[in-house]
């Protein structure tokens, strides 16, 4: 799996500009994170155990882009990411989530990476014996059939009373002759251009059982072991009728899924977890002595839990052991009521660099309704365009929906940039609603248009605070 950790921290930022606006001084700190792990890497191997990540301690109101600089750190270097909430655990020994299942989710995020550049690797020879299991089931051979013993498997399945794994108990083979090949061939030229996609076809698949452990909820252990009986157990095959398009889709993802070894998914999702994951813990501050937040349960003791996995432990997963000593992890919280020395002091010291992020101001709110990528209104443009309306957004429009956020953070709850999406649709709302029965239309948004839409709204105080 290849990571793009060369990228330097000028690049990086550059990079995280394009999708958040603002907020330098801790775009500047995970790109220098970042770097770090490339530079580490460069070292003598014994000097590489030493260098352990600096994790990040992000402190800044909802809605300025902590979780957003997280996510996009990832993706950009296309590392294991995983978001968990701190609130959402509880110490061992209390009924909710331990704290490891972060790194198992960490883990299964890696093995759906790994999995997804393996399945782009071996596509195209997929596709080509997809093709082929298609043809084959419109066009069969002649069949002839040889009587067998039943497998292992099978004796013991019927010993239990249970069905058969298969419904034949006789081995089929059969015999192409010339003219079965030639048909075949066309009817494979023929799917390739999309021919056959309507046609009906029976197709025998793999049958996606549900498992016998599902009530038994979502423990750890009981995954593994369910993971164990999974691959224990033969599969159950059926015969299914849909359209073509549809069977070259199942049998792609079947092809695929014989072509590639579990094991060696396992084994380098395992070590891509270990030296690129990152982690990011959000809502930390609430998990102090001081938080207000009701239903405390042990909030130190879920603090000295996550101390291991910070500090660099083991865990145990279903695909194998991964070490948690050089996985990145990026904390982050309001701190309104409590603050940072809060923490136990050993939680404190494993996240060394402490970055503040700003409140959102009126010109910050301008720019990102414009600038990012998938800046807000370049979404809604695109939304409308569906339906063959398109619409424009006046600066006097843009600034006075921005100077309304502004307002609506002072004075109720700061959410953040999330305001500006409840803005947003309460502004655009009867335009959604109306926009399928007026294809063709051109339409300018203006400040007296928000006005209009929005102005009874802000002046009540009563009923912005259920609307807006």
């Amino acid at each position: 799996m290849k990571t793009k950790t060369n990228l330097t921290p000028r690049q990086v930022l550059t990079e995280l500009d394009r999708y958040i606006i603002g907020q330098n001084d801790a775009k500047k700190s995970v790109a220098v994170a970042l770097r770090n792990r490339y530079r580490r890497m460069l070292l003598a191997e014994d000097m590489q155990q030493e260098v352990t990540p600096k994790n990040i301690l992000m402190i800044g109101p909802t809605g300025v882009g902590k979780t957003e600089i997280a996510r996009r750190l990832a993706n950009l270097v296309n590392a294991p990411f995983v978001k968990v909430e701190a609130t959402k655990f509880t110490e061992v020994g209390y009924v909710g989530r331990d704290v490891e299942s972060m790194v198992r989710d960490l883990v299964e995020n890696a093995i759906s990476l790994v999995e997804e550049e393996k399945r782009s690797d071996v596509y195209s020879k997929a596709y080509e014996k997809a093709l082929q299991r298609i043809a084959k089931a419109l066009k069969p051979g002649i069949k002839k059939k040889k009587t067998t013993d039943s497998n292992s498997f099978q004796n013991m399945f019927q010993q239990f009373g249970l069905p058969p794994l298969s419904d034949e108990t006789e081995e089929e083979t059969e015999e192409v002759t010339a003219e079965i090949a030639t048909a075949r061939t066309e009817i494979v030229e023929q799917i390739r251009k999309g021919i056959l996609d309507n046609r009906d076809v029976t197709i025998q698949v793999e049958e996606k059982s549900g498992s016998p452990l599902g009530a038994m909820g979502g423990n750890e252990q009981m995954m593994m072991l369910q993971s164990a009986l999974e691959s224990m157990t033969p599969k159950r095959k059926s015969n299914r009728t849909m359209k073509v398009k549809d069977a070259l889709k199942i049998c792609v993802d079947e092809e695929t899924d014989k072509m590639i070894d579990k094991n060696d998914v396992s084994m380098e999702a395992l070590k891509l977890a270990e030296e690129s994951g990152i982690i990011f813990i959000d809502e930390i501050d609430k998990i102090t002595s001081k938080s207000d937040q009701g239903g405390q349960v042990s909030r130190e003791g879920v603090q000295r839990d996550i101390l291991p996995i910070v500090e660099g432990s083991q865990v145990a997963t279903k695909y194998g052991n991964i070490k948690t000593d050089h996985v990145l992890f990026v904390a982050s919280g309001a701190f309104h009521v409590s603050k940072p020395s809060d923490l136990i002091p050993e939680l404190q010291g494993r996240f060394p660099i402490r970055v503040e992020l700003d409140d959102l101001t009126e010109e910050d709110f301008v720019r990102i309704l414009t600038e990012p990528n998938n800046a807000l209104l370049k979404q809604y443009k695109a939304l409308l365009e569906t339906e063959d309306v398109v619409i424009t957004f006046t600066k006097e429009a843009i600034d006075r929906i921005a100077a309304n956020a502004t307002k609506m953070n002072n004075e109720t709850d700061n959410i953040g940039a999330r305001r500006l999406h409840t803005i947003l649709e309460k502004l655009l709302e009867d335009l959604l609603f109306e926009s399928p029965d007026m294809p063709g239309q051109q339409i300018t948004i203006t400040a007296d248009y928000v006005d209009e839409k929005l102005a009874h709204i802000i002046e009540d105080q009563d009923l912005r605070r259920y609307i807006l």
